[in-house]
């Protein structure tokens, strides 16, 4: 019999370069960092190299990369405990309680920013430069765990859903946030939805509804009811997809006005955990690939021509091999990212894995090694040579297992060749 490891609840115990940068961002003020992570800081390792980089300057994320495939890099730890064995870079100030979900700015803005939202009730943005280092840029308060954080399209503002029943617009021109959604339950998701006839905010809440806001009122333009709770939501206009408990998925079509397109029999036997959009050699979004607590994948297409033979699923994030006859354990599938150019996609798990999958070739790309707690959310930057990703506890196991005294992490690697097909050149 196979040993489940993450019945995971979709509810958790509460417990650029400076050059030509906008100024906006260069005059926000910093956070207070709690703990100072030991890869940054000037007497690091960076201070010991910097006669290499004065002679060139180093450049781990930009189309050169100053790092090969493996991973290696000057911020990773040289420590023997395994919470980065993949020796990856190190976000300073992380998170202190268990980090929910994790957004890079869009092109439009000059350089990467990272921003993550936290149990620990905050929303924290980093400027990442191509160099490899973090720098704290700001942070916002909500007053319940932060579930889910996006971008608007021009990266002037930040949108954060909160266990506090609402939703905030983050205005980093003036660092300043105000309340735009309200719920009667937490709110799950939160998407910024840019059409050319419109512009609102898509709120995926517990309390059954889809809502959808123009930030300038505190009413809502449109509410839809959902089956069940909202559990994971992506956008890409002009299609939204909705995973709710008790397998609940429905798609949206977001033309004119956002309205119901498909409800659609899920793929998958388990509790829906993570759903990402993707799109088709015409940059059209074309299908989602959904994950669910029992370490397997479904990639569904909208309107395949052969539903039966293009629509398949994938295990995952699972331990001891699938043809032993031992006893196997199985582990929630976190977050989905597909990288921006490839296509290809990227799974992280409650078993402290990430890996790298090639979806048209139906293969594995490259699954990591396995970190000492499980990885919590996942993203690509917008040219897909990042890859960010949270170590921090899932509470999949239960509050027997939370240790308050273990750090959370956000580790950055290079995507930019991991990611590609094998089959091209």
């Amino acid at each position: 019999m196979r040993r489940v490891s993450a019945v995971i609840g979709a509810v958790a115990t509460t417990s650029s370069r400076r050059l030509g940068l906008p100024a906006f961002l260069l005059a926000l003020p910093r956070p207070v960092p709690p703990r100072q992570s030991r890869s940054a800081g000037s007497s690091g390792p960076l201070a010991a190299r910097r006669g290499a980089t004065l002679r060139a300057k180093m450049s781990l994320f930009g189309t050169t990369s100053g790092f090969g495939t493996g991973g290696t890099s000057m911020f990773g730890s040289t420590t023997t405990d395994n919470h980065n064995p993949m020796k990856d870079i190190e976000v300073t100030s992380s998170p202190d309680d268990s980090i929910g979900c994790l957004s890079f700015s869009p092109p439009t803005l000059p350089g990467n920013f990272l921003i993550a939202g936290s149990w620990a009730n905050d929303v924290r943005c980093w400027e990442v430069q191509d160099s490899g280092q973090t720098i704290p840029k700001a942070q916002q308060m909500h007053t319940g765990p932060v579930l889910d954080v996006c971008w608007s399209d021009d990266g002037s503002k930040v949108f954060t859903a909160s266990c506090d029943k609402t939703a905030k617009m983050w205005d980093l021109n003036s660092n300043q946030a105000i309340q735009i959604a309200q719920h009667d339950a937490p709110v799950k998701t939160i998407h910024w939805i840019k059409a050319p006839n419109y512009s609102c905010v898509m709120t995926g809440s517990w309390d059954r509804t889809l809502k959808f806001w123009d930030t300038r009122s505190s009413n809502p333009m449109m509410v839809l009811q959902l089956p069940e709770r909202c559990y994971c939501a992506d956008v890409i206009y002009p299609m939204a997809v909705v995973a709710t408990a008790e397998r609940g998925l429905i798609v949206y079509q977001l033309e004119n006005q956002p309205s119901e397109f498909r409800r659609i029999e899920s793929p998958l036997k388990h509790q829906h955990r993570c759903v990402a959009i993707f799109k088709d050699k015409q940059n059209k979004p074309t299908g989602f690939a959904l994950g669910s607590i029992e370490g397997r994948v479904a990639i569904h297409y909208i309107n395949p021509p052969n539903p039966a033979k293009d629509n398949f699923t994938f295990k995952c994030h699972r331990s001891n091999g699938t043809n032993t006859s031992a006893p196997q354990d199985i582990y929630a599938v976190n977050g989905i990212a597909f990288h921006p150019v490839h296509g290809t996609l990227a799974t992280v798990g409650s078993d402290g894995r990430f890996s790298f999958w090639d979806k048209d070739a139906r293969t594995k790309l490259k699954t990591s090694e396995q970190l000492d707690q499980p990885i919590s959310a996942c993203c690509f930057n917008h040219n897909g040579n990042i890859f960010a990703y949270a170590s921090s506890y899932d509470w999949s196991k239960g509050h027997e297992f939370y240790n308050p005294q273990k750090k959370n992490y956000i580790f950055l690697r290079n995507a930019a060749e991991e990611l590609k097909p094998r089959n091209k050149k």
